[in-house]
């Protein structure tokens, strides 16, 4: 008994011990070891987190970098969530010490490059989500260590590109998740060493044929959807994949599909094919276990053409969906309702039999490699980084295609500096002090597609600099010397989809230093020193989706730059020092912004037409840390998931009432805290009883009925209690 009452003792003792520990801005259950810092101000990892926590919530903190060893004092973590954190990097090293952690989501961040080892030491992971990143490359081997993993989440990312052997170390993952990337070209080993995979998810990318080659290696996979991409035929064996059962072809550009399309996919048994441009279909072979294929949306031929396609339909007792486009006489019949005596013909052609998509030969390529560098067959890979060189080696394999040359001294890039490499797709050459990229530098480099320039000395480029690499559609030019962007030097660029120019000093942006840029979908001028764009500056490009300014010295919102954006989805203009907004800034994207960003700019009014068009479609709004007293009615932003409030100096009286009644019906941590009067200053904007004073206050929307509020008064009691025995709360509201 005396041991029981000296274990029961101790618990509570630890149990106390542990809560006070707990981080000042957040909530820590420490009987179920939870803790919880939401949407607060964080910039770093709390270093007073209870040892013993399994599960770490950090979500809507500013993180920025996630650095080596950050979670080193929670090496109990078996679940951690960093979504909407802001994290630009991750350190190498930054998870090491949580070998029990399952469960990782970094969602909705800012990171552009998993390196080698930013996921070292999480042996137990077995849920990755980095959806909604902007990941442009991923080094091979950086999943080398994720033995454990069996569901990776790399949805809405900037992935053109998949080398070879990039998923390599992940034995026992099930589910790979690649939709709405930009992928175009896949390594014919980039599925390799999958051997568990029964899920492949590629939609909504724009691959232009099916990537056969590189699907052969997926013996497992069951279901592989690849709806939303450009396809435009299926040749004969297109597809071979002994254990498929589910294939979704929807919403592609398909003309024609051969009728031995499938013949290597003897499992196939549901085929989604809606929503494509199939006049029809032949009978297709070796496709015996097929019991349902999906034609609607079509503009389907029912003509005697299509009589072999229904026959072999009744054959195989396949189930099918779709109904006739032409001729008039039978428009908006089912395809099931048709007998053959039906399906005539009068002067059609036949339907154009698929022509085999052209194979790329793979270069050869000898296996030599610089003095003082290394490569590697397996990856394609050449790394000669901080090796101390001063010019750029040369005989790299010509199958290389990705090349690592950071920090090294070169100075300047030579004319003809990487001959024979066709095939490189990536090049690094950050940290080399390159003051001068010369004119046919990068001629040859047919098939580049990522050029890191970061950390260097360029402050111009000329009209030429990029000639001779027409794929390329990641550009990275952030902490360099540019004055202005570097007009005309984007015109030899018509497929750049990512332009980035942060921590430069740009003073403005001109009339015509985008021209060329019309597939740019990811603008980023972070960090400058712009205090105008010209009306017409973006003009160029009209598909844009990011544009992120924050950090300049912009005094008001760029509205006539925004007209011609219609695309635009996301406008960063945090920490510029924008005063006033007048009515209608954001009129000209208002159709399609999503994420607006309006921090920490020392704003002091908002006009009550500001936001005047937006509404519904805005998913956050970030207000945080400026000086307005006041906010426009926004009753509108109905679909809102994250909306930041904190540190605004809100005046608690009756014309803040909107504003109060609002918030409550919001399920949404916003931080809005009354600054004045006197009596309210400090208290959350929900608690302010200066509001219960106001006309209409006790009509019960938000501040709740004065009758059923004085009918509970035990609720306000127990507000007022200490918490629970073994839960510490910092600020929770």
């Amino acid at each position: 008994m005396r041991l029981s009452w000296q274990l029961f003792l101790l618990t509570v003792a630890l149990g106390e011990t542990a809560a006070t520990r707990c981080p000042t801005p957040c909530v820590c259950d420490n009987l179920r070891a939870h803790v919880l810092c939401l949407n607060g101000s964080l910039t770093a990892v709390p270093t007073t987190i209870p040892q013993l926590t399994k599960k770490l919530d950090l979500r809507g903190n500013s993180l920025m970098v996630i650095p080596a060893g950050a979670f080193l004092a929670t090496p109990y973590l078996t679940h951690l969530d960093l979504q909407r954190c802001k994290v630009e990097k991750l350190e190498e090293g930054a998870f090491r010490g949580l070998g029990r952690l399952v469960y990782l989501n970094l969602a909705s961040n800012d990171i552009a490059l998993l390196y080698q080892e930013s996921l070292d030491g999480l042996s137990s992971l077995q849920q990755l989500i980095l959806e909604g990143n902007r990941i442009e490359e991923i080094q091979p081997g950086a999943f080398g260590h994720l033995g454990s993993l069996t569901v990776l989440d790399l949805r809405a990312n900037a992935l053109v590109y998949l080398p070879d052997m990039v998923f390599q170390g992940l034995q026992v993952l099930r589910w790979l998740r690649l939709s709405h990337n930009t992928l175009h070209v896949l390594g014919s080993e980039a599925f390799a060493a999958l051997p568990a995979l029964r899920r492949l998810s590629l939609d909504h990318n724009e691959l232009q044929a099916l990537p056969g080659e590189a699907l052969t290696r997926l013996d497992g996979v069951t279901q592989l959807d690849m709806g939303h991409n450009p396809i435009t035929c299926l040749a004969e064996e297109a597809l071979a994949m002994a254990s498929l059962k589910h294939l979704f072809l929807d919403h592609a550009a398909l003309q024609d599909v051969a009728a031995e399309a499938f013949t290597r996919s003897p499992q196939l048994r549901t085929l989604d094919l809606h929503a494509n441009q199939l006049q029809g279909l032949p009978a297709l072979a070796g496709a015996g276990g097929l019991v349902r294929i999906n034609l609607a949306g079509n503009p389907l031929l029912c003509s005697c053409l299509l009589r072999p396609f229904s026959n072999w339909l009744a054959r195989a007792w396949v189930q099918v969906e779709g109904a006739c486009a032409a001729p008039a006489a039978l428009r908006g019949r089912t395809l099931d309702s048709l007998r053959p005596p039906e399906m005539r013909c009068g002067h059609q052609e036949l339907l154009p039999s698929p022509a085999a998509p052209s194979e790329r030969p793979r270069a050869a390529g000898s296996r030599q490699c610089p003095h003082g560098c290394s490569c590697s067959p397996d990856f394609h890979h050449g790394s000669c980084e901080n090796r101390g060189l001063q010019e750029i080696p040369q005989g790299f394999p010509r199958d290389t295609r990705l090349l690592d040359l950071r920090r090294n001294a070169f100075g300047m890039v030579p004319p003809g500096a990487f001959p024979g490499l066709k095939e490189l797709v990536s090049l690094h050459l950050q940290s080399c002090s390159i003051r001068a990229l010369h004119p046919g530098a990068l001629w040859g480099l047919e098939s580049l597609v990522y050029l890191y320039l970061t950390n260097n000395r360029l402050s111009t480029l000329a009209p030429t600099a990029f000639e001779g690499a027409p794929r390329l559609a990641y550009l990275d030019l952030d902490h360099n010397a540019f004055t202005r962007l570097p007009a005309g030097a984007f015109q030899l660029l018509p497929n750049l989809i990512s332009l980035h120019l942060q921590h430069n000093s740009i003073g403005e942006v001109a009339e015509g230093d985008l021209a060329g840029a019309g597939a740019l979908r990811w603008l980023y001028l972070a960090g400058n020193a712009i205090k105008h764009i010209a009306p017409t500056a973006l003009a160029p490009t009209t598909m844009l989706e990011k544009l992120h300014l924050e950090g300049n010295q912009l005094a008001e919102v760029p509205t006539a730059a925004l007209r011609g954006l219609p695309a635009l989805s996301e406008l960063k203009l945090s920490q510029n020092p924008i005063k006033h907004m007048e009515d209608g800034v954001f009129l000209p994207v208002a159709s399609s912004l999503q994420h607006l960003y309006l921090d920490n700019m020392g704003l002091q009014q908002i006009s009550p037409g500001a936001f005047t068009g937006l509404g519904p479609k805005i998913r956050s709004l970030y207000l945080e840390s400026n000086k307005m007293s006041n906010i426009p009615n926004m009753s509108n932003f109905t679909g809102l998931e994250i909306l930041n409030l904190r540190d605004v100096p809100f005046h608690c009286d009756c014309q803040l009432l909107p504003l109060r009644r609002w918030i409550d019906k919001l399920n949404l941590r916003v931080g809005a805290t009354c600054g004045s009067p006197t009596e309210a200053r400090g208290l959350k904007v929900k608690l302010s009883p200066t509001f219960q004073t106001c006309p209409g206050w006790g009509r019960g929307e938000a501040g709740g009925d004065k009758t059923k509020a004085a009918s509970k008064p035990s609720k306000k009691k127990r507000a007022g209690k200490s918490p629970a025995r073994g839960f510490k709360a910092g600020n929770f509201a």
